[in-house]
């Protein structure tokens, strides 16, 4: 839909047509009240604001770039640590001499333990504010690196030591409704795109942990990590500040939200796109040693190239998304990540995968930031729990990819039909955007395109 200066373009009307009269919203619900200014308004003006909010110095002023900051920072962090197995998995798969299905297993069971932990502290943030919630999440991962660097020598106890790293991947309940309530819906997806670029903690953990291993052991590094976390701690504590509180109807829990079914929705796509993100992030290092036999550091500098585009594109994906709709930048990346992982199935050499593997890693992390435009406008007042949903949804499908590479590359000696799998699963997201978007645009006043 196009733009019309004679309104603003990028707010949202959620009211179901012909239900109550705009300015109010159904008892309990989530969603939206109709606000913004009457159509017959000064139209100088309204040109005036939008063309202000599209500059870098409306967006500077129309939230808290601290928070935006400490929102960055840990949420950076919290991501190197959440993905930390996977990127020394090479290591812990070589000293307790893995299988193809432990190792996937291995590699999935943190992602698991994220969607546990963030469907807990999506509801805990309406309870205790978010920056409580944050400082508490954060001081927790404590547990698991200590655990590692000090324990860790059976099979059982790296699993056990990876579940309890979800904690650290349910800082998205954290630091996407801080920057979510701090700016106004035309900012969303650009503030969200860049708070959530903080999953380039992946590419620090990809590159750095397999080095520091070499020299300290694969427990060592488990330790060091211990430090940027304790800094990372502090600088949220002195840089974040709580939102202001809205008004309305107090959301539900996490899990409460299933009752909606664009909460599902949006889950389902979220599940496929970072999923498949965070999926591949951990199992890329693996992926290459057993696929092309090249050596523990090799593999991790290629993994931390892939893994590095995705983390670029999220902000692009949702500076996209909030120009040209969320469901319109999701549609087009789920169509072309099936295609590539068609071309990933055929196996090709070194040289095209690596070109195929960045590809589908950025279009991922695009579609990442496109979702994530669209929750905080459907859900406003229930941003807190919805991001716990959907978060909880993208870390089940972290654990179903690397689980799904595994086992097929076990049963069937190869990773041609764990990347087939995949691109069926994006290929019918795909399709199920584009009927949810007429779905949206036929019962709903949208002021922008959805």
């Amino acid at each position: 839909m196009g733009r019309d200066v004679g309104r603003p373009g990028l707010q949202l009307d959620l009211r179901p047509r012909g239900s109550s009269p705009r300015g109010s919203s159904p008892k309990g619900s989530s969603q939206r009240p109709f606000t913004p200014s009457s159509p017959g308004g000064n139209a100088p003006e309204t040109l005036c604001r939008n063309a202000d909010s599209l500059s870098a110095k409306g967006f500077s002023r129309a939230g808290h770039t601290p928070s935006l900051v400490a929102s960055l920072l840990h949420f950076d962090v919290s991501f190197m640590v959440w993905v930390l197995l996977g990127a020394l998995g090479a290591f812990v798969a070589a000293d307790l001499d893995l299988t193809p299905v432990q190792k996937g297993l291995m590699v999935a069971v943190p992602p698991l333990g994220g969607c546990g932990f963030r469907l807990i502290l999506g509801s805990i943030v309406e309870r205790i504010g978010i920056k409580r919630t944050g400082l508490a999440s954060m001081g927790l991962t404590f547990v698991p690196l200590i655990w590692g660097w000090l324990g860790g020598g059976t099979y059982a106890q790296v699993l056990g030591i990876g579940l309890l790293l979800g904690v650290a991947g349910a800082s998205f309940a954290v630091a996407l409704p801080l920057v979510s309530r701090w700016y106004p819906p035309e900012f969303q997806g650009l503030a969200l795109g860049i708070a959530g670029a903080g999953n380039s903690g992946t590419i620090i953990a990809i590159l750095a942990a397999p080095r520091l291993a070499q020299h300290v052991g694969w427990h060592g590094v488990f330790g060091l990590a211990c430090l940027p976390v304790a800094l990372t701690w502090l600088t949220f504590a002195f840089l974040a500040k709580e939102p202001p509180v809205r008004t309305g109807p107090k959301a539900g829990s996490a899990l409460s939200m299933l009752q909606e079914p664009d909460a599902r929705w949006l889950s389902m796509f979220y599940l496929v796109t970072f999923g498949g993100f965070v999926g591949l992030s951990g199992y890329l290092s693996i992926f290459f040693v057993d696929r092309f036999d090249m050596s523990k550091l090799s593999a991790a500098g290629y993994a931390a190239l892939c893994a590095g585009a995705g983390s670029l594109l999220r902000p692009v994906g949702g500076a996209l998304a909030d120009r040209l709709g969320g469901t319109r930048v999701l549609t087009g990346a789920l169509t072309i990540v099936a295609a590539l992982a068609v071309g990933l199935a055929s196996l090709p050499g070194l040289g095209l995968t690596v070109g195929l593997l960045m590809f589908t890693m950025g279009t991922l992390g695009m579609g990442n930031g496109a979702v994530f435009q669209v929750v905080p406008q459907r859900f406003p007042a229930a941003v807190g729990p919805m991001t716990g949903l959907v978060g909880a949804a993208g870390g089940l499908g972290g654990f179903l990819l690397p689980f799904a590479l595994g086992s097929l590359q076990g049963s069937t000696g190869t990773f041609a039909a764990g990347f087939v799998v995949f691109a069926g699963a994006a290929a019918t997201a795909s399709v199920a955007v584009g009927r949810r978007q007429r779905v949206w645009q036929r019962d709903w006043a949208l002021d922008v395109a959805v």
